[in-house]
């Protein structure tokens, strides 16, 4: 008898073992700091070869170890979560398929090949969406691979307009009288896959996935993929006269939204969900104002204090019985130790607190903005940012850490090493990550400016001003949210995320909902259930059975009726072939 494989233990293995051995080459590229190039041709196309292409340099090998240091410790933390579910084994070999997709986003310029993995991650992504299996997550799946479905589209597009140029290469895309229009596709499915306005709405929703899928879908696989391609493709997508500024506005309202909806949600995880929106903007306002090494680096940065976020807060609504409704949790801060201190630092990385991972990026960005010629509206609105970012910083760890829960305490809650070790080495690539970045890439970080100490303090002061007022109203408010339920209309603006909800689900939808369900009843359940095969053989069974009753039993009449029937098939076979053949 064969002994059955553990998949988790021989994944978690080999995802280790990968990252052992990857860790060489990437400390190799960072020191010499070289670009590899290999190709194998495999076959010619009129005339245009289809070449796989693999690039290996400092950028890709390092958000490759994030990557996997992310998703090797997101598989040891679902070992806790997931333990009493009966499918892990699929739960695994799906998790290993999302990071297979994401390399192969990562390490391909090639623009067919780059599509397996653009694929392969929204359809991956549907699968673990839709894990559950119950009618939210069904809604939440179809609403994310609709949505991605349109940059879906786009890249098909963008590909068929770069066969013109007889080549499928990234690095050989040159300027075209098609180039405007592969800018706007390769755009539209950037953000698309990295939900910005007005293709936000999936985000959130997709928080409806198991805790150990959002950790990688929200921190490093598939939300950072369209920021990745439009990093990839920015010497081209630079070109455009009004991409940069487009980017800008985009960027910002996406951040602007998704920063006042997470001070108004009561949903855990749906507050990290828009926490993850808000630096996506982030990462896209600092691409709009042309410095997208900046935004790598904030890609990488991101990916680890957001893992550790997502685990924090997955053990949290483990030990409540998977409620995620911060009105249902608190008083841990004796029986979590490891964990609360964790989410505490995983929040001030977020909020861009000094020499934590998350300054290293956001400080930059603040400080290229403070020094140029920007727009005093869009300077204010990222600069209001920071103070959200604090204030539902606060307002998470105070209402749903801190203060007395409303429901029978769990007693004896213990931390196994499953949940603490992940979340120690988060942690400390969370503390160190933003320095040992700015080592690696001192040579492309050559923007920065000097500004007044003023100008220096005001992304700090920001800060400590957000945390403080998030402090107090979530002192005031006590678990209640009585301030907020004064301004009805703002607390359901924020809610629905400023009727993005509706305007870009229920509003655009219904229209061809109604009009495929009628279509679907006159034509597909309607005429085709008479004119279709079956409808057919029905009615020509019914009326041999009729003659047949009608006439006298004998052997004669079923001859009969046999040739009769096989008379009228020959006929209408040759009415069919004539008319076929005068067309």
């Amino acid at each position: 008898m064969t002994k059955q494989i553990n998949i988790y233990n021989t994944a978690n293995s080999l995802t280790w073992a990968i990252i052992l051995a990857i860790l060489v080459p990437t400390t190799y590229s960072i020191i010499i700091n070289k670009s590899y190039l290999l190709e194998w041709p495999l076959l010619s196309m009129y005339r245009t070869p289809i070449v796989f292409t693999v690039i290996a340099d400092k950028t890709r090998l390092i958000f490759s170890c994030v990557v996997l240091f992310i998703s090797a410790n997101v598989l040891r933390f679902s070992k806790v979560y997931m333990h009493d579910d009966k499918f892990t084994n699929r739960f695994t070999i799906l998790v290993i398929l999302f990071i297979l997709s994401i390399n192969l986003l990562i390490f391909l310029p090639h623009i067919i090949i780059l599509l397996l993995g653009w694929d392969g991650l929204g359809l991956v992504s549907f699968i673990l969406v839709i894990y559950y299996q119950n009618s939210s997550s069904i809604a939440a799946a179809i609403l994310t691979a609709l949505t991605n479905r349109i940059g879906d589209v786009a890249i098909l597009l963008s590909i068929a307009l770069t066969l013109n140029q007889g080549h499928w290469l990234i690095t050989n895309i040159y300027s075209s009288p098609w180039l405007y229009t592969q800018v706007i596709l390769i755009t539209c499915a950037a953000i698309t896959k990295s939900a910005q306005i007005p293709f936000s709405r999936w985000l959130p929703a997709a928080i409806a996935a198991p805790t150990p899928v959002s950790a990688l879908v929200h921190s490093s696989t598939l939300v950072t993929a369209g920021v990745f391609l439009l990093i990839r493709f920015y010497p081209i997508l630079h070109l455009h006269p009004m991409f940069n500024q487009s980017l800008i506005i985009i960027a910002t309202s996406t951040t602007f939204i998704a920063g006042l909806s997470a001070n108004t949600e009561c949903d855990f995880k749906k507050i990290v969900a828009l926490s993850t929106l808000s630096q996506l903007g982030v990462i896209m306002y600092s691409l709009g104002i042309n410095i997208p090494t900046l935004a790598y680096f904030h890609i990488v940065t991101h990916a680890l204090f957001k893992a550790l976020l997502f685990i924090c807060v997955g053990t949290f609504i483990n030990y409540h019985r998977h409620t995620q409704d911060l009105r249902w949790m608190g008083n841990l801060t004796n029986q979590l130790p490891s964990t609360i201190s964790c989410i505490i630092l995983a929040n001030l990385a977020l909020s861009g607190f000094p020499f934590l991972a998350g300054f290293y990026s956001k400080d930059i960005i603040i400080e290229y903005s403070l020094s140029t010629n920007f727009n005093i509206f869009i300077l204010f609105i990222t600069l209001f940012r920071l103070g959200l970012t604090a204030f539902y910083s606060m307002r998470a760890t105070i209402v749903g850490i801190i203060s007395p829960k409303l429901f029978i305490p769990f007693i004896n809650i213990k931390e196994p090493s499953f949940i603490v070790n992940p979340i120690i080495m988060l942690s400390l690539r969370a503390v160190f990550i933003g320095s040992i970045m700015s080592w690696a890439f001192s040579d492309l970080l050559t923007f920065y400016s000097i500004i007044p100490i003023y100008l220096k303090l005001i992304p700090f002061n920001l800060i400590i001003l957000g945390a403080i007022i998030g402090f107090y109203i979530s002192i005031k408010t006590n678990k209640n949210f009585a301030i907020l339920s004064k301004l009805p209309i703002i607390n359901y603006l924020s809610c629905t995320i400023w009727f993005l909800v509706p305007l870009s689900t229920q509003f655009t939808i219904k229209l061809p909902i109604f009009i495929t369900h009628k279509l679907l009843r006159s034509i597909d359940h309607g005429w085709f259930e008479y004119t279709s095969g079956q409808g057919i053989n029905k009615t020509l069974v019914a009326i041999s059975n009729k003659y047949i009753f009608n006439n006298p039993i004998y052997p004669s009449s079923y001859l009969s009726t046999s040739l009769t029937f096989s008379l009228i098939s020959i006929i209408l076979f040759y009415i069919f072939y004539y008319f076929n053949s005068l067309i």
